[in-house]
């Protein structure tokens, strides 16, 4: 057995597994391969990204450091579906602030975090639109969550969007007997964050 597979061995990655990559979502690693770079071995997990149509390699000592871990349980699916159904809690703060605490908590990896991005920029079709940066980080963080469900789950990736949109919809800020004074106060919020943007 070469090093390059005892070392993946110890850290519990295989070839074939679905893994979570802070950076890019889910990935799959394809090989672990040694490479000879600048005259030092290095050993790599070759990680596939399909949808993205991108290959990355990470050397096994580093994979740790940068976050890259194996899917989430299924409790923990669980948990971020429980997470999307709570209140939204959007920050009083300039919009440029807060895009980028979302997308510091979408790159960080961590499947909760994503969650609450998802359901704090979350739309009904009641509320008014969003902004296009709005619209691009919720779609953003969508994606992640999406994938992992989906891979976590073994469903496709559209049934993993209704489970999803099944939480989104319980939550009480837009459940369909929303208080008319609730909604009233979310527009007055909603004007406040578009004057921020």
């Amino acid at each position: 057995m070469t090093t390059a597979k005892k070392n993946a061995k110890q850290l519990g990655f295989k070839a074939g597994e679905a893994i979570v990559y802070p950076a890019h979502g889910v990935g799959r690693i394809t090989a672990i391969e040694e490479q000879e770079i600048a005259g030092f071995k290095l050993e790599l997990y070759v990680v596939s990204f399909e949808k993205d149509k991108m290959v990355l390699r990470v050397p096994t000592s580093k994979a740790e450091s940068v976050g890259m871990r194996k899917l989430a349980e299924t409790d923990l699916v669980q948990k971020a579906l429980d997470t999307m159904a709570g209140r939204a809690r959007v920050k009083r703060t300039m919009w440029s602030r807060r895009a980028q605490e979302y997308e510091a908590k979408i790159n960080s990896g961590d499947l909760i975090s994503i969650a609450e991005v998802v359901r704090d920029l979350y739309r009904s079709d009641a509320q008014p639109e969003q902004s296009y940066s709005e619209r691009q980080l919720y779609e953003a963080a969508l994606d992640r969550v999406v994938r992992e469900i989906a891979s976590v789950n073994e469903i496709t990736e559209t049934e993993a969007l209704k489970l999803i949109e099944e939480s989104l919809n319980k939550s009480p800020r837009r459940g369909k007997n929303a208080d008319a004074s609730e909604a009233d106060n979310d527009a007055d919020g909603d004007n406040l964050q578009e004057e921020a943007a």
